[in-house]
């Protein structure tokens, strides 16, 4: 059997997607819904991922869960939200052993499939809506959450500077909500939000392992209500990709730090969609994706201004992050070799060994995706959301193909579109850039 190829049976609206691989000795079941980014659903959604983990109606607290784990050998289950450009992902999993591996045939599979359903479908209640105390508690841990990303400095660096270069679009909304919203959340209103979203919402379920598919879909036909594959589900909306550059935008912001956090923001006017795609990967590869990167080398190691620097994708919206920690006196002399960087790539400065070796980590990069089973759910979904299908073997194809021609295409494509500066609270250091 082969690993990473997919076969996808739709279960009247939900799709199921199953790989069916003897590579692993675990079995891996996903269930992932698709909602807006948007302040309007941000904070429920980024709630429901722990309440509906913290009981269910058959194990009704964490520890009956955790007890119902240890009896299927140690079985892991996970749940969170993430986004892929202007989608928030709500996704539960389990992580179980295959049952053929074990002395004793139990029927592990069945018992995952039923777990991740429970988990799911049937969250512990009182009065016919979530428990109270469960709800006013992960409401006290996600404000904690929210307000404690200041404490993280580099995420913090990143969420700002996402939210002051998208102003006014979903993709500025910090994924795990708004302490302003929790206080109307209540246990009531949650549950009916909760109802919308697992009949509404798009659903997609994963399983990957040495499985049979059939049994594999008539498992979830069993254990899911027929109503959430009958029930109308939402078209959500497309990201906006198409903002052009008017101006830079400089943004300095000041709080108690040592090390200045310096992020650029590029809009790339390329998504996982694009034919050029592959060349966006290289560009960002050379770049600043690696340890040999432009970046890297340059503003880190030649001119030692960067603790850390590195560049990274979000091939949904088009965009390219810049990261970088310096000392806070070195703020222009960072942001002009970066730009430095960039402006190399337009004019089609890529070395051979830059060209190579770009190609061969990455490919590397894209391999070992393929030995972690998680991975694999997550490199399919990325072509879900898209509509794009790149398997394995035409991407590295593709990445194979790209010439220094297509790389500096890419690089005339991209414009700066926001510098962010975190910096200390004293000293006059010149902050016009």
């Amino acid at each position: 059997m082969s690993s990473g190829q997919f076969e996808t049976r739709q279960i009247g609206n939900v799709r199921l997607h199953v790989c069916p691989s003897t590579k692993f000795k675990t079995t891996m079941l996903v269930a992932m819904f698709q909602q807006e980014l948007s302040t309007k659903y941000v904070t429920q959604t980024a709630l429901l991922s722990n309440v509906l983990l913290r009981g269910t109606e058959q194990y009704p607290t964490m520890l009956d869960l955790k007890k119902k784990q240890n009896d299927l050998y140690g079985a892991g289950l996970f749940g969170d939200v993430f986004k892929r450009g202007e989608r928030q992902i709500l996704h539960f999993g389990v992580d179980i052993a295959n049952e053929k591996y074990l002395h004793d045939a139990s029927p592990l599979l069945e018992e995952a499939v039923g777990l991740l359903c429970e988990v799911i479908t049937k969250p512990a209640l009182e009065q016919d809506v979530f428990m109270k105390s469960y709800v006013e508690a992960e409401k006290r841990n996600r404000k904690q959450q929210i307000e404690g990303l200041v404490d993280d400095k580099i995420q913090y660096a990143a969420q700002r500077s996402i939210e002051e270069m998208c102003k006014n679009e979903p993709y500025a909304i910090f994924i795990n909500g708004q302490v302003e919203d929790l206080p109307v959340i209540q246990a009531d209103n949650l549950y009916t939000y909760y109802q919308e979203l697992l009949y509404h919402c798009p659903l997609d379920l994963y399983c990957v392992g040495d499985v049979d598919i059939q049994k594999v879909v008539s498992l979830f036909e069993k254990y899911l209500p027929s109503e959430m594959f009958t029930s109308e589900r939402n078209q959500l909306n497309p990201p906006q990709t198409t903002q052009s550059v008017q101006q830079v935008k400089t943004v300095v912001e000041r709080l108690p730090v040592n090390q200045g956090k310096l992020n650029m923001g590029c809009r790339t006017h390329i998504t996982v969609q694009d034919s050029d795609y592959p060349a966006l990967l290289m560009y960002n590869g050379i770049l600043g994706g690696f340890p040999h990167s432009k970046m890297f080398m340059n503003v880190r190691e030649k001119a030692s201004l960067a603790y850390y620097a590195s560049s990274r994708l979000e091939s949904h919206k088009g965009i390219m992050h810049i990261q970088s920690g310096i000392e806070i006196q070195n703020f222009e002399k960072a942001v002009t070799i970066i730009k430095e960087q960039m402006e190399v790539m337009r004019q089609g400065q890529v070395s051979d060994q830059e060209l190579e070796q770009t190609k061969a980590t990455l490919s590397n990069q894209f391999r070992e995706q393929q030995d972690r089973a998680y991975e694999i759910v997550q490199s399919h979904y990325h072509s879900v959301l898209s509509g794009t299908n790149r398997p394995l073997e035409q991407i590295l194809k593709e990445i194979s193909q790209v010439s220094k021609e297509d790389v500096q295409k890419v690089a005339q494509k991209i414009q700066l579109d926001t510098i962010y500066f975190l910096r200390d609270q004293g000293g006059e250091a010149d902050e016009k850039n």
